[in-house]
């Protein structure tokens, strides 16, 4: 009896495990979804996302850097652990990769006028254990903003 539980408990671990490997390597395709009129995009309404443009509820609200930090946005990005993956005169997009399964998130900087606006979101999944958050907060200590 005992051993069909413990069985039993491996092939349910065995699955989940399966399960986040697949939702891993989905991931790795996609890329961040870029400017769209103007702004940064909104967050989905699951809580893996912040973004700092003006249309962010305040579940997904986060504050944007100042624009001094623009320049240095790059290195503190490969600091971190991110790869840089587009970066033109206005837009900056990065991704990071969790370590057990290689989930990725888009890491995005928009500059505007007065602030470099951020946006942070898990490509897929619900939740992230408020991974984006941190993230986002972590680059603002290491930008020294």
């Amino acid at each position: 009896m005992a051993f069909g539980i413990l069985l039993g408990a491996f092939a349910i671990g065995m699955m989940i495990s399966g399960a986040l490997f697949f939702l891993g390597q989905k991931s790795q395709n996609g890329a961040a979804p870029g400017v769209i009129d103007g702004a940064l995009a909104p967050c989905p309404s699951s809580p893996n996302c912040v973004v700092s443009e003006n249309h962010a509820d305040e579940k997904h609200r986060i504050d944007p850097l100042p624009s001094a930090a623009w320049e240095k946005i790059p290195n503190a990005i490969s600091a971190a652990g991110g790869d840089v993956t587009h970066i033109d005169e206005n837009y900056l997009s990065s991704t990071f990769a969790s370590k057990t399964f290689g989930f990725i998130d888009d890491v995005e900087f928009r500059r505007g006028e007065a602030a470099v606006h951020v946006r942070s979101a898990s490509r897929v999944g619900h939740g992230d254990g408020g991974v984006n958050r941190k993230r986002v907060e972590a680059l603002r200590a290491a930008l020294g903003e």
